[in-house]
């Protein structure tokens, strides 16, 4: 059986893509006892709220007509961000070169966080370029990878 992810990913794309948008990311996450369905989209040019909108309704009648949910659970239609976690490998692909904030499950030469260009992606080791030079991490010590915001 697949995964609730997959599945609404499968109900989601041809509708994001109908929008004018593609489909980022799914997650099924239960915080303070409320199981939440989040949709992440993306768009050139950037996601507005009118984008959010003209996707979750037509996904939210497609939703209740497939139910591939037992139970009930917020439907959340929002832009991947800034600052977007990069996961799956057409991610780290787009953003080769750009500049990139690693974080760990552990501390690594005394830091959880390191920023970087990123500079290859493998098998789910991830390598960026840093003032230190490079450095790859393998992907069982990686947390998260984000896209690194400069303010």
């Amino acid at each position: 059986m697949a995964k609730v992810t997959e599945l609404v990913a499968g109900l989601a794309a041809p509708i994001a893509a109908e929008q004018g948008c593609t489909l980022w990311d799914v997650e099924y996450v239960k915080e303070a006892g409320t199981w939440f369905l989040r949709v992440y989209i993306d768009k050139e040019g950037g996601v507005s709220i009118d984008d959010c909108e003209a996707v979750s309704r037509p996904l939210s009648d497609t939703l209740d007509e497939a139910d591939p949910i037992e139970g009930s659970y917020t439907l959340e239609v929002s832009s991947a961000g800034l600052d977007r976690a990069l996961k799956k490998p057409e991610h780290f692909a787009r953003f080769m070169g750009s500049e990139v904030e690693v974080r760990l499950y552990r501390a690594r030469e005394g830091r959880k966080e390191f920023v970087g260009a990123l500079q290859g992606y493998e098998g789910g080791n991830v390598t960026l370029d840093t003032p230190e030079g490079s450095v790859t991490f393998e992907k069982k010590d990686v947390a998260q990878v984000r896209l690194y915001v400069r303010f």
